[in-house]
């Protein structure tokens, strides 16, 4: 990588100034953590997996109209990304009962829920990003009201769109975590979709055999974790059999189609 200046450092994600203002570089680490970065492990590969799956996921989205960050991919680990600010928010959308709800509520693992259930997390690591209702967003106004709405629906755009996608390829979306952001152009202001999808914020099974193909691997000492995100690549077309990127791929994506 070039120097430049580095703005933030997450646990699977660095920041750099972008090329042009308003925008940043998004660079896809290989580090994994769970348990609020109790675990930690370095996985080679899987910041290549995530940078490709995300890329692909996004740009799908930006073709039926979901506004997100991304620009385009710059290479095998980097991504151009608009700059915005981040609601401080997880939005989590759950199909079928798993992780943290299954402790909470008492149900077993794999139970369909009887809707898709929304569910958000107010954004700090210290706390260990706690459980919050729309209540304690509205009275410390981390969203507006105008926000939610665009949380909730796009949230269950995402959804269905996920589901489908997922699906196609013989794998069960079971939850998901989102992040959005505020995007400015001069006096106005829109939520976009922001951070990243893949197998590290999603709960991805086989429909078949019940496989878990998401980070789950690593929380639970599965194994062959990097093994299962190529898996998702490869049936999403992403990747060749062999692990190859497909003949077209020049090493960068393409504009999802959101004005810059």
């Amino acid at each position: 990588m070039s120097r430049r200046k580095k703005l933030y450092e997450g646990k699977a994600k660095i920041l750099y100034e972008g090329p042009e203002p308003g925008t940043l570089v998004q660079y896809f680490k290989d580090d994994a953590t769970a348990f609020n970065n109790q675990k930690h492990a370095t996985l080679e590969g899987k910041g290549v997996l995530n940078n490709r799956i995300s890329e692909y996921i996004m740009l799908g989205l930006g073709r039926i109209g979901i506004p997100t960050h991304f620009i385009k991919r710059l290479n095998m680990r980097e991504q151009l990304v608009r700059q915005v600010e981040i609601i401080p928010l997880e939005v989590i959308c759950r199909n079928v009962a798993a992780g943290s709800m299954c402790k909470r509520l008492g149900l077993e693992e794999g139970q369909p829920l009887p809707r898709s259930i929304v569910e958000f997390c107010y954004k700090n690591d210290d706390l260990e990003d706690p459980l919050v209702t729309e209540e304690h967003i509205a009275a410390f106004n981390w969203a507006s009201p105008q926000e939610m709405d665009d949380l909730m629906a796009m949230t269950l755009r995402i959804n269905d769109y996920l589901s489908g996608l997922f699906a196609a390829v013989g794998i069960q979306l079971i939850d998901f975590k989102l992040e959005f952001g505020r995007q400015y152009e001069g006096d106005m202001v829109r939520t976009v979709l922001a951070d990243e999808i893949s197998p590290d914020s999603c709960r991805l099974w086989d429909i078949e055999s019940g496989q878990k193909l998401d980070k789950d691997r690593f929380r639970r000492d599965l194994g062959n974790v990097t093994e299962a995100y190529a898996e998702v690549a490869r049936r999403l077309g992403i990747i060749k059999p062999n692990g190859t990127a497909p003949a077209n791929d020049t090493g960068a994506g393409t504009d999802n189609g959101e004005d810059e």
